[in-house]
């Protein structure tokens, strides 16, 4: 029933057998230090065991209290800390599942005033300088990873994931950049090698045999001054030797200003490096980063990149992952788009980490779709986020459910944004509600505006709009102008831009729309040499960090980004894309422009006034991206005729075009019906 043969075949460690070669990667998820996150916790790992993967990697615990990511953070240091991790191991051990426990030592990325790293060198992303070890307190946390590790034991957990990428502690003792000691644990490569694998010995010394030990390493640093792929392999020999049973890879720092996890990162982008690993060490290899289907997983098995591949973010949109590409319905697979809205962007904010296209992953407890007690026929009017999230999960409880929507396609904005450049993934959404949609019973009617007579008629039992957002329009002279457009007249095509081109408003659409008309000929998003030259990776990896000069851009059109308000432009942007999308706009010549006063628009072009200057920019076309009116006169319409409908998505608030806050409004509403 299913063609993923070498992605479902059991892996045998020697002392233990994972089910399949499925890894569950490492995710912060804020609940390590949420009232009843423990139990919490239990319940989203047990769901994904249930969903049968391989080999699930906790978030990171830090073995000491500087090494904490914020004070008050999950720490595994004395026998008091166990209890609350028996309830997760109990829980995943019960579903048949196998999980270990990840050490993360944050280092100078540890958001307090305590933290420490090999030199008192200041993370550019951190506000807070560290100071450097005293030599005897590298001893001393060396002795803190192990005696993590044995507490994890303690607590049930089958081994431990030593964290040694991505710019943490461990990782900072390797790179030169941030290693600049002159004691035993710094210098040349070998002695900066020194402390993961003292760390990797010392445990497999106290632990056992019979104990997984996967040590995360960054294959490919991305920072100027980091590790050399050559080094890495060295030390990835040594880390064998030393007794780990896995390598697990790492990509890129936090501070690198290169994505690795964004939607506009090539699928498997990295994995070249992954494939010499691999040929350089004895013992399984882990392969990681923007893989989000079974199909690219299944080939990089086939063809001998990694023995294990390990996917985070795909199994917060979707516990059953592994179940449905077993039974032979990839299609059936809710795919992480990359997004990162709902986890990084809120795991760095101090939220809980959820998925924009799954509200439930890690609220478990708290959104009960359990099936309902009393059936009803629900009519929805809207198939934008909002509106099938909801169609959908009201069906899956057991309603009748009818979805309505004007136009001819699913999807609403959603529709609109698989067509950015880098934003190609957001089509996986509309293929997954598609499918379901239709597996769950939902009856579709598109292509036709309903009426509050239509809905009466109907004698819904309970009507729900979800009817989105209408563009604002901007009102200044001259904006009746032929050079004056709407962006959905130039996302959907029915007007092509000048070669001049000012775009009002600078938020996510106007970001989008820059991205669109900036983007020269067919490109693809999974073009991985292209994305190597863009932003400046090696091709073979070669080198400090793996970086080269990035390749000069260019668009063929001129375009002006200009924004109302003073300050950084796209300053609402999502935290970990913001700086990916003005990165490629500069790249691409986009002028981007704060505190403009937009006063006319004739045959000239755009008049404004910027920063208290008048000027006149000689364009041939300007795009209007003010923001969004929620669509509301059918709710309005409704409540007039006495009905008492629900209101969700950006009918109920357009503040900002938020497919996150949409979708999990459809879901907590379904939840309550």
């Amino acid at each position: 029933m299913t063609s993923y043969r070498r992605l479902l075949e059991p892996l045998d460690l020697g002392f233990t057998t994972l089910r399949n070669r499925v890894v569950m990667g490492s995710m912060h998820l804020g609940l390590e230090e949420a009232p009843d996150g423990f139990a919490r916790m239990a319940a989203f790992y047990a769901e994904r065991a249930r969903g049968e993967v391989g080999l699930i990697v906790t978030g990171g615990i830090a073995p000491n209290h500087v090494g904490q990511h914020v004070p008050g953070g999950a720490v595994m240091a004395s026998l008091s800390d166990v209890d609350d991790h028996r309830q997760i191991t109990d829980a995943v051990h019960a579903e048949g599942g196998k999980i270990v426990m990840q050490v993360l030592h944050f280092g100078r990325y540890a958001a307090h005033r305590d933290l420490v790293s090999p030199s008192a060198l200041q993370a550019p992303i951190n506000k807070f300088a560290p100071r450097p070890l005293e030599t005897a307190e590298v001893e001393q946390t060396v002795e803190d990873f192990v005696r993590a590790a044995e507490l994890a034991r303690a607590a049930g957990y089958d081994g431990v994931e030593i964290m040694g990428s991505e710019g943490y502690l461990i990782n900072t003792f390797l790179a030169p950049v941030t290693n600049t000691r002159t004691d035993a644990w710094g210098g040349d490569a070998d002695r900066r090698q020194r402390f993961p694998i003292e760390i990797v010995r010392r445990t497999r010394e106290r632990v056992g045999d019979h104990f997984i030990i996967s040590f995360r390493m960054s294959l490919l640093d991305l920072v100027e001054g980091g590790s050399t792929l050559e080094e890495n392999l060295r030390l990835a020999k040594e880390i064998e030797t030393a007794g780990a049973t896995l390598i697990n890879t790492g990509i890129g720092w936090h501070e690198a200003r290169v994505p690795t996890i964004a939607s506009s990162v090539p699928r498997a982008a990295f994995v070249a490096s992954t494939a010499q690993l691999r040929q350089s060490v004895g013992i399984p290899v882990v392969a990681s980063n923007r893989i989000n289907t079974p199909e690219v997983a299944e080939q990089l098995l086939a063809d001998g990149v990694s023995d294990l591949v390990s996917m985070a973010r795909p199994f917060l949109a979707d516990p059953a992952f592994v179940i449905k590409a077993r039974v032979g319905r990839p299609d059936r697979i809710n795919t992480c788009i990359g997004c990162n809205q709902a986890c990084i962007d809120h795991t760095l904010g101090g939220k809980i980490t959820s998925c924009l296209v799954n509200p439930r992953a890690c609220h478990e407890t708290l959104l009960d779709l359990s099936p309902t007690r009393r059936r009803k026929r629900i009519g929805v009017v809207g198939a934008g986020p909002a509106g099938m999230a909801f169609a959908l999960a009201a069906a899956e409880r057991g309603h009748q459910v009818e979805l309505h929507d004007a136009a001819d396609t699913l999807g609403g904005q959603f529709d609109l944004a698989r067509r950015i450049p880098g934003k190609e993934e957001f089509a996986e959404t509309l293929r997954y509600f598609s499918t379901e949609l239709d597996a769950a019973g939902v009856e579709v009617r598109l292509g036709r505006r309903v009426t509050v007579s239509d809905l009466a008629a109907a004698a819904y039992d309970e009507v729900v709009v979800a009817t989105g957002i209408t563009p604002r329009a901007v009102h200044l002279v001259g904006s009746d102008h032929p050079k004056v457009v709407g962006y959905l007249d130039v996302l959907q095509g029915r007007v092509v831009p000048g070669r001049n081109v000012a775009i009002i408003g600078a938020g996510g659409i106007g970001f989008d729309v820059a991205e669109f008309i900036t983007q020269d000929g067919p490109a693809s998003s999974q073009d991985v040499e292209a994305f190597n030259r863009r932003w400046g990776v090696h091709p073979d990896h070669q080198g400090e960090g793996g970086l080269v000069a990035p390749a000069a851009e260019s668009a063929s059109r001129t375009v002006h980004l200009l924004q109302r308000r003073k300050g950084k432009v796209g300053a609402g942007l999502g935290l970990t894309t913001g700086w990916i999308h003005r990165a490629e706009l500069t790249a691409r010549g986009v002028r981007m422009v704060p505190d403009v006063t937009y006063l006319e628009v004739d045959d000239k072009g755009l008049h404004v006034e910027i920063a208290g200057e008048r000027s006149v920019l000689a364009v041939d076309t300007v795009i209007v991206c003010a923001g969004q009116e929620p669509s509301r006169d059918l709710y309005d319409a409704l409540g007039d005729a006495g009905f008492q409908p629900h209101i969700i998505g950006g009918a109920l608030d357009a503040s900002e075009v938020d497919a996150k806050r949409a979708i999990r409004q459809g879901v907590e509403l379904a939840a309550t019906l």
